[in-house]
């Protein structure tokens, strides 16, 4: 009997699988298709060692589900569905698609070892263990490498883990009840055993008091002595045995509490890549709901403990041990759950208003919440930042406020509770950075390298008790003018992809593989533009970096971060980094739908675009390439009279004045668009600007801006400015001096048209 089948025979677990896979509009391929799922699933469970061999997995499955579905078509049960579940799996990024069957799976697995009837145990082993770790009840749940992206490629594994952010929390979900009965349990056997030391403590006093007067009825009193020795001893034992079983207890919510704050640092570090644009589950409510019980939980714990220790038999250090291990982990937990929930901007300029959130996920746990306490938010140096995470703790004083590397206004915010949601936080919406006190350079360091944080800090007191905890924000970089912020966005996106989760504040690799860094380009380029990159675009990335194709996967070609950002490309005035970024915010500013519609080639280089257009033999077959000799350009190559032609690239100011699709427009040289062969105005149809009335309201004629290449127009009539291109194959396009200015009269046959306003550009009679 397949997994299917053994968890439909539950109706109740049956339904709760469904709901699941139905999230994403899965279920009926998981009925039609359990034998096939199932054994692929299974037999790829020990191929979780590395994101690529996720990734591969993750694509083959989906390409090989695609077909499974062909044969479908043909079942009168499923046909009248197809279309429906084709158009959610397409629609349903292939990593993700994957990981949601694999964590399916993982669940029916762990439901079924719930029923005694279908113990279904799992040897497959995952990352060099058995799935299932001791100590934690119930087992634990397949990793799956964290932070897959959408597309055709995954974000940087974190810190070398394979749990994939909330698999976790399911199989905690399911053994914090267990643990709960557990303690309940103990808790009536400490209860039962106070009684029966009650009992003995009350009879050995009416021994003790009636020894005197019992002088010379030595047998009885040696009867009643082996009793009480007896008494002592079944008490002895049954304390022994109360204590081992709280310290298997202890041992387990150990177990559970560290697989749930590990959940939270990869939930931290999920964020750090989404600050990078990475695809972001937010599932900090699970997280606080786990934390919320474990705080009851260890509570619960202690007040055994507690109440062994109250009872005055021999070697009472074992509670005194165990006490300390209990609040120390009680403790970890407090100071763990306090976090910052809305980062604040990672590039940070001077006198911006900015906002951020920080959030306590004890909720209404030990009382704080009632009080309402504040939070203070201060700047902090990188080594600042160290000392603080290496001391763990804030100052004893309260009135101890830590030293800061700037000032904040609106610094101040309050702890509130939400009682319909349950959340605890505060939020910071209007600070403002005044002032910055930078660290002394060294070497070739700039103010784009120097990372800071906010440190946000509050003290309570409980129960006399005084609890102060902070949080760190993820790094930022302070600037003071709008020309600082590529080099600055280098720094937060080298720190977001590559740092480990946990870290020294805030150390980062010096080099990177090249996969790695494919990654973090793939993630930030397609969260500014909407389309990532394609591998024959990160086969160019790569040739550019180090001149040279790629081999394999590029696992052995390293990266620095000084050829990443510091060192300038050959026979070029910028960095790598400075030419993809000026790419990446020319084509969110300005080429955004091109783009996403495929139109773009884009990352190409010079000679193989000549090579590709030749190879088309068609005159008038043109592609859009980005410049690589110019930050921010985007050029146009196309063939003409075997040979190939490159227009001067255009930038960001000349797209201001004329969009790129109506510059195409203009020239009608370009016929048909590399690689798909279609025609020109059917590919730019939609985006061309709508032509203008010939006169408007005010009277005067409108007019508008037209490309003209010389070169390849001088044979249509029109009157051409005289121009020497200084290459043959490298046509000079001036925005400004290859331009007819062909002033026309207003229809009324009145003064010439007016051009004395400086912004308006619009010189060109559209009539023509």
């Amino acid at each position: 009997m397949n997994l299917w089948k053994r968890i439909s025979c539950n109706p109740d677990v049956k339904q709760s699988m469904i709901q699941y896979y139905d999230e994403k509009g899965l279920a009926d391929i998981r009925v039609y298709l359990a034998p096939w799922i199932e054994e692929r699933i299974m037999s790829e469970l020990i191929n979780t060692t590395s994101t690529e061999l996720y990734e591969r997995d993750a694509l083959q499955f989906y390409e090989d589900l695609k077909q499974k579905l062909i044969p479908l078509s043909n079942d009168n049960l499923i046909k009248f569905k197809l279309a429906e579940i084709c158009t959610s799996i397409t629609q349903t990024p292939a990593v993700e698609l994957y990981t949601h069957f694999r964590t399916g799976v993982q669940r029916e697995i762990q439901l079924l070892d719930q029923m005694p009837q279908f113990a279904y145990g799992v040897a497959a082993a995952v990352n060099g263990s058995a799935v299932g770790t001791p100590g934690i009840i119930g087992g634990a749940s397949m990793p799956v490498p964290t932070g897959m992206h959408s597309n055709n490629m995954a974000a940087a594994t974190l810190n070398g883990s394979n749990s994939y952010a909330g698999d976790n929390l399911f199989a905690v979900q399911s053994t914090i009840p267990k643990l709960s009965m557990a303690i309940n349990t103990i808790y009536s056997e400490v209860q039962q055993f106070g009684r029966s030391y009650e009992t003995f403590h009350n009879c050995f006093n009416n021994y003790s008091q009636r020894k005197a007067a019992m002088v010379g009825h030595d047998s009885e009193l040696h009867l009643q002595d082996i009793q009480l020795q007896d008494q002592c001893r079944i008490l002895a034992g049954q304390r022994s045995s109360i204590l081992q079983e709280l310290k298997r207890i202890t041992f387990d919510y150990d177990a559970i509490q560290e697989t749930v704050i590990n959940e939270l640092k990869n939930w931290q570090r999920n964020q750090a890549l989404a600050g990078n644009g990475a695809p972001f589950r937010d599932n900090l409510d699970d997280i606080q709901r786990c934390i919320v019980l474990l705080l009851e939980l260890v509570g619960k714990i202690l007040e055994n403990v507690n109440a062994m220790q109250r009872i005055p038999l021999e070697h009472n250090d074992e509670c005194g041990e165990l006490i300390v291990h209990v609040r120390q982990a009680q403790q970890v937990l407090v100071l763990s759950s306090f976090i910052v929930e809305k980062q604040p901007p990672q590039v940070m300029k001077t006198n911006t208003r900015f906002a951020a959130g920080v959030r306590w996920l004890i909720g209404p746990q030990l009382g704080i919440s009632v009080n309402g306490p504040q939070v203070e938010c201060i700047i902090l140096s990188e080594a600042q930042a160290q000392r603080h995470s290496a001391q763990r703790t804030m100052p004893d004083s309260s009135n101890s406020t830590p030293a800061s590397s700037g000032e904040i206004v609106n610094n101040i915010g309050n702890l509130e509770y939400n009682n319909q949601t349950g959340v605890f936080s505060a939020s910071f919406r209007t600070m403002q950075l005044k002032k910055i006190k930078r660290a002394e350079k060294k070497g070739t360091e700039s103010v784009m390298d120097e990372k800071f944080a906010l440190l946000f800090y509050t003290s309570v007191v409980v129960n006399d008790y005084r609890i102060r905890v902070w949080t760190l924000s993820l790094p930022v970089v302070v600037i003071v003018h709008g020309n600082q912020e590529p080099q600055s966005w280098a720094t937060i996106t080298w720190d977001n992809a590559f740092s480990d989760i946990v870290r020294e504040p805030f150390h980062v690799p010096d080099k990177v593989v090249w996969s790695q860094l494919a990654m973090a380009l793939n993630i930030k380029f397609e969260s500014s533009t909407g389309r990532g990159l394609t591998e024959e675009n990160l086969n160019f990335l790569h040739e550019k970096l180090f001149r040279r194709s790629l081999v394999n996967n590029g696992d052995e070609d390293y990266i620095t971060w000084a050829q990443f950002c510091k060192e300038p490309l050959p026979d070029r005035s910028f960095t790598f980094w400075d030419w993809f970024f000026a790419i990446m915010k020319l084509t969110k500013d300005h080429l955004l739908n091109l783009w996403k519609a495929g139109l773009i080639v884009g990352f190409i280089n010079k000679h193989r675009a000549e090579q590709e257009l030749m190879h088309t033999q068609e005159a008038g077959t043109f592609l859009l390439r980005f410049s690589d000799s110019e930050l921010g350009g985007i050029t146009v190559g196309f063939l003409k009279d075997n040979s190939v032609l490159m227009l001067s690239p255009w930038t960001a100011r000349d797209l201001n004045i004329r969009g790129l699709a109506d510059r195409i427009h203009d020239v009608d040289m370009l016929r048909w668009l590399y690689p798909s062969r279609r025609n020109r105005d059917e590919a730019f149809n939609e985006f061309y600007t709508q032509r203008m009335e010939s006169t408007r309201h005010d009277g005067y004629v409108t007019n508008t801006i037209r490309v003209n290449v010389p070169a390849i127009e001088n044979n249509t009539g029109t009157p051409q400015h005289v121009m020497q291109s200084p290459h043959s194959h490298d046509i000079q396009m001036g925005n400004e001096n290859s331009i007819d200015f062909l002033q026309n009269l207003p229809l009324d046959g009145s003064a010439p048209w007016d051009i004395s306003g400086a912004d308006d550009l619009e010189f060109f009679n559209s009539h023509n």
